[in-house]
């Protein structure tokens, strides 16, 4: 099921509860209900003429309502990378047992296979953000329309492809751009202090981000700028210049969870090119970022994060 006339079925995970909220229009044949429900003999009554060449009156699907407090991480008319995900968070935890109907007023007009799926945000309440993501990546070119509720309403672009693999052990990066690759020297996390493996998607950037070794727990090892930052996680990893590449790139991994490009211009041409939503995952590494740390969607397989839909 890929056609956009199918689209917010697609968003609602494809379920038998999606069918049921629209009104069928019909009558059953050979009989004729009383109104005490009981059936009466069709030759009994009066035979109605009518025309078996009428076109049946369309089915259309109840008109979207008003969702209090719902947030779009999407800018109208922005370009995306492939891996965005379509992110809705909301004023206030949302019960389980309301979470269909939420899911019911969320519309994704694209021609794609995808899902909704209820994601524990790092920093928010259990309930407060539920993402749409295709099963795989999104193609390029490929144009998106996001409705949430009868109130919000966004347009975006899925623009060229872009895909980042950091390898921590050989302590490259492979940047796959429109099918054109090239090998970039790193160095990421050092032992103890290991970058998250897995999946991740650019959320934004800066050109100077102040860093504070404090807020992730590491004392007084570090505080300042760093520059052509590259946001990965809500818990603080970046893909960032660091002078210390420019002796460790390629050879040792000596950061504090981040992966550190060169000052050479190295680090200002990845920063220069990357978009939010582009894909950066690593690889080689110990513990898989989860799926709220950010946009982790990625991490969880197709058959989890349908079960993450309460539409299932």
């Amino acid at each position: 099921m890929t056609s956009r006339a199918r689209s917010r079925r697609l968003a609602a995970s494809w379920t038998a509860a999606a069918v049921c909220a629209l009104a069928l229009a019909g009558c059953s044949k050979g009989a004729v209900t009383g109104s005490a429900g009981t059936e009466v003999d069709a030759a009994a009554k009066p035979k109605a003429t009518f025309d078996q060449k009428r076109t049946p009156e369309p089915v259309t699907a109840k008109p979207l309502a008003k969702l209090t407090g719902a947030h779009i991480n999407i800018a109208d008319g922005q370009i995306v990378g492939v891996g965005m995900p379509i992110s809705v968070t909301f004023d206030h935890a949302i019960p389980a047992g309301e979470r269909a109907g939420v899911e019911r007023q969320l519309e994704i007009d694209a021609d794609v296979e995808g899902s909704w799926s209820w994601v524990k945000d790092r920093d928010l309440l259990e309930g407060q953000r539920v993402d749409f993501r295709p099963r795989a990546y999104w193609s390029p070119g490929t144009e998106v329309t996001v409705r949430a509720g009868s109130g919000i309403t966004r347009h975006l672009t899925v623009g060229r492809s872009l895909v980042a693999v950091v390898n921590v052990r050989t302590h490259r990066m492979k940047v796959v751009k429109d099918g054109q690759t090239r090998i970039v020297p790193i160095t990421a996390g050092a032992p103890g202090m290991d970058t998250w493996n897995g999946t991740m998607v650019v959320s934004d950037k800066a050109a100077k981000v102040f860093m504070n070794s404090r807020t992730v727990g590491y004392g007084d090892a570090y505080a300042g700028y760093y520059s052509y930052a590259v946001h990965l996680t809500t818990s603080g990893t970046y893909l960032h210049q660091n002078p210390k590449a420019n002796t460790y790139a390629g050879h040792q991994n000596v950061t504090h969870g981040c992966v550190g490009l060169a000052t050479d211009g190295t680090a200002k041409k990845f920063y220069d090119e990357v978009i939010p939503g582009d894909v950066v995952t690593v690889v080689g590494s110990k513990d898989t970022v989860a799926v709220g740390n950010g946009y982790g969607d990625w991490n969880a397989d197709w058959a989890q994060w349908r079960a993450g839909s309460a539409l299932r």
